[in-house]
């Protein structure tokens, strides 16, 4: 548990109207992790490596559909924050091409709060 007042945290937001399996959920969630933090390892090292020596603090959180995770989307690349969308090979439960998660951070956790804080963790 990170000791920091304002810990890094990389938020993964997770398509509802999908309605992906458990574990295909969690295998898209680790697809953005992976993809958010080879990003941040080049894009915002000191930040990555904060995040890493706190422990990787990782929240899920749900969006109602596409719009909503391209709108924050957006909203990451807005404020400048490492993002990564994952789009599926549909191989399994989903046609190819369908975008599942979007991975944010890591960031602040306050600047997390301040634009995801309306939803709900998974």
């Amino acid at each position: 548990m990170s000791t920091s007042p304002d810990p890094a945290t990389l938020a993964v937001l997770v398509r509802q109207d999908l309605a992906m399996s458990q574990g295909k959920t969690a295998a898209q969630v680790a697809h953005a992790a992976v993809g958010c933090s080879l990003k941040a390892r080049k894009e915002a090292a000191a930040l990555f490596e904060r995040w890493r020596s706190e422990h990787g603090r990782i929240v899920v959180l749900g969006v109602e559909g596409l719009d909503d995770l391209e709108f924050h989307r957006q909203e990451a690349k807005h404020h400048g924050l490492v993002h990564h969308a994952v789009t599926d090979a549909g191989r399994t439960e989903l046609a190819p091409g369908t975008v599942t998660v979007l991975g944010i951070g890591p960031a602040q956790s306050s600047i997390l709060d301040v634009l995801l804080g309306r939803l709900k963790a998974l």
